[in-house]
C-alpha cells in the first residue's frame, strides 16, 4: 500500500525545515509550506506505518474549516495548492494548545474515572458518565512540547509562568469558544456532534492568528448525532468519528506510549481500516465523495506545487 511517509525537499529561498509528528514543514522568510504526510501518531508517538490518504483528508478538512472560520479570527493560510500542502504565514506559535471540551470523553473521562474532579484547574460535577454533555464547554489547555508529551496545564499556571500574557490569553479563550461554537454548528449540519477539539495560535505582525489544522479527525472528536441520546440512556458506547479508535486499539493491545511498551503490529487490515475511517469522516463531514489522489509521482507533484506557489501573493 502506498502512502507518504516523509518528504525531503530542498527549495531555493528555504530557511529551515521541521519534521513534526505528522507534518513536514518547510520554512521561508515570512512563509512556510506544510506537507500533510500520511504518518499517524497516538500518545505522542509516531506509529510505524503510514495511513494511505490520511494526509489528504486532514489537509482538505482543515482547509474547509479554516475558510469557514476566517470571519472569527485571522488564520495563517495563504493557499492550498496541493491536496497535501498548505502555504501560509510563518507565525510565532504560542507554547500552549487550547483544548476545549463539550462532552466528557477521552483523556478527560480517563481522568474523571480515576477519581479526579478537575481537569486543568476546571472543576467538574459529580455523577457524570462517559460521553455525557458537560453543563458548558470547558477549556483545558496543554503545554506545547517540542519533544515528548504535552502536559495538562491550568490557566493560572500559564499566566504565572508567563507563557502567555493575560491580555493575550483572554483573547485566546474568546477565540477558542467562538471557534468551538462555529465548529459545533458546522458539525450539526452534517449530523455530527463536535465533542472536543484543540486550537493552536501564533503571533504574526503583532496580531493573534489561528494556525495549524482545525476540526480534523486528528485534532477533534466527533459523535454521530443520531442515536446519541439513546446510546447514553442505555449506557452504550457512542458511535464516533475520530482518532480515538486508534488509541483504543493500542490500549487493547497493551500500548499507551510508555517507555517499556512495544507498539503492536500494524497489519494491512489495521492500516486499511484506519484509512477507511479517515475517508468516512471526510465524506460525512463534507457531504461529498472523497477523491483519492494518485500516489504516482506524488513527491514530485508536491514539490512542484510548493515551488510554484510559495512566493505567490495571497489570492
Amino acid at each position: 500500500m502506498e502512502a507518504i511517509k516523509e518528504t525531503n525537499f530542498s527549495f531555493a529561498g528555504q530557511t529551515g525545515f521541521y519534521r513534526g509528528k505528522v507534518r513536514d514543514v518547510y520554512y521561508f522568510e515570512d512563509r512556510l509550506a506544510v506537507v500533510a504526510t500520511d504518518r499517524i501518531s497516538a500518545f505522542d508517538v509516531v506509529l510505524p506505518r503510514a495511513i494511505p490518504y490520511k494526509g489528504q483528508v486532514l489537509n482538505q478538512i482543515a482547509s474547509i474549516n479554516l475558510k469557514a472560520t476566517s470571519d472569527l479570527v485571522p488564520n495563517w493560510v495563504l493557499s492550498t495548492p496541493d491536496p497535501n500542502v498548505t502555504i501560509g504565514y510563518r507565525c510565532e506559535p504560542y507554547k500552549v494548545e487550547m483544548v476545549i471540551r463539550g462532552y466528557l470523553a477521552g483523556h478527560a473521562w480517563r481522568e474523571y474515572k480515576a477519581g479526579k474532579r478537575s481537569v486543568c484547574g476546571v472543576a467538574l460535577p459529580e455523577g457524570l458518565r462517559e460521553n455525557d454533555k458537560l453543563p458548558e464547554p470547558i477549556i483545558t489547555p496543554t503545554t506545547k512540547a517540542d519533544e515528548g508529551h504535552d502536559e495538562d496545564i491550568s490557566r493560572e499556571e500559564i499566566l504565572a509562568k508567563g507563557i502567555v500574557s493575560e491580555q493575550e490569553y483572554i483573547k485566546l479563550e474568546a477565540y477558542t469558544r467562538a471557534l468551538f461554537a462555529r465548529g459545533s454548528e458546522l458539525a450539526a449540519k452534517r449530523g455530527l456532534i463536535l465533542v472536543d477539539t484543540k486550537y493552536e495560535f501564533g503571533s504574526y505582525n503583532g496580531e493573534v492568528y489561528l494556525i495549524d489544522e482545525i476540526h480534523t479527525p486528528d485534532s477533534s472528536r466527533y459523535f454521530y448525532l443520531e442515536g446519541y441520546q439513546e446510546r447514553q440512556q442505555n449506557g452504550e458506547s457512542q458511535k464516533q468519528l475520530s482518532k480515538e479508535f486508534v488509541r483504543q486499539w493500542l490500549i487493547e493491545n497493551g500500548f499507551q506510549g510508555k517507555e517499556d511498551q512495544a507498539i503492536p503490529e500494524m497489519t494491512d487490515e489495521v492500516v486499511n481500516s484506519i484509512s477507511d475511517r479517515y475517508i468516512e469522516l471526510y465524506e460525512v463531514f463534507t457531504g461529498q465523495p472523497f477523491h483519492k489522489e494518485s500516489y504516482d509521482n506524488v513527491l514530485s507533484r508536491i514539490e512542484n506545487h510548493i515551488e510554484e506557489n510559495i512566493f505567490n501573493d495571497k489570492n
